[in-house]
């Protein structure tokens, strides 16, 4: 079917992505918008993952202190060349993640960088309260599983829904930024400070 320029135009509008992908991404899916847009985030995504195994030594740290002065942060985010981190996309990318950190008080970046006792004092809590809940031995394990993948949802700042849309989470913010800048984007460490807070943990 012919594909006329304005739906090329809208779709581009819609994903940033190039025209020349947006038309190939309308004629594949014989000029329907919505499977254009998964199709072009499918292939965007596929090119966002070969990205994400190159070095990233270069970026921004930047500084957040919200409102009040009663939280602040710190966050270093890489990418793989200067030019990248002077863009402005960039640069609100990164006071997006250092907002999202305000907000939101995650403790790691990654399940990766969870303690392996942390981890298994979060198993031994969660068995305790489904025993207590008189849960039936059989299905424990299933329930602490569950209870585990919420802890990693609130505590892992790749895994939460970004406060600005919860229709994604951080990690596929970065993956779609990854993406549209064509180089490989990586949170690599943050400090969030409380007013008040202990410092233990």
């Amino acid at each position: 079917m012919e594909i006329a320029a304005t739906m090329v135009k809208e779709l581009r509008e819609i994903t940033g992505a190039g025209i020349l992908d947006c038309r190939k991404a309308l004629e594949a899916t014989e000029g329907d918008m919505e499977k254009a847009i998964d199709h072009l985030r499918e292939k965007g995504l596929a090119a966002a993952a070969k990205r994400m195994d190159r070095e990233a030594k270069d970026g921004l740290i930047e500084a957040y202190i919200h409102a009040g002065s009663r939280v602040g942060v710190l966050v270093e985010v890489n990418c793989e060349t200067d030019f990248v981190a002077r863009t402005d996309e960039f640069q609100q990318l990164v006071r997006d993640i250092a907002l999202q950190i305000a907000a939101m008080a995650p403790r790691y970046v990654s399940r990766a960088q969870i303690p392996d006792e942390v981890i298994a004092r979060e198993r031994e809590v969660y068995r305790a309260q489904a025993l207590e809940e008189g849960k039936p031995e059989s299905v424990i394990d299933r329930i602490i599983e569950g209870r585990l993948e919420k802890f990693y949802a609130q505590a892992c700042l790749l895994e939460q829904d970004f406060i600005r849309d919860d229709e994604s989470t951080i990690e596929e913010l970065l993956k779609a930024a990854i993406s549209r800048i064509g180089e490989n984007i990586v949170i690599r460490r943050f400090t969030r400070y409380e007013l008040g807070e202990s410092l233990e943990g």
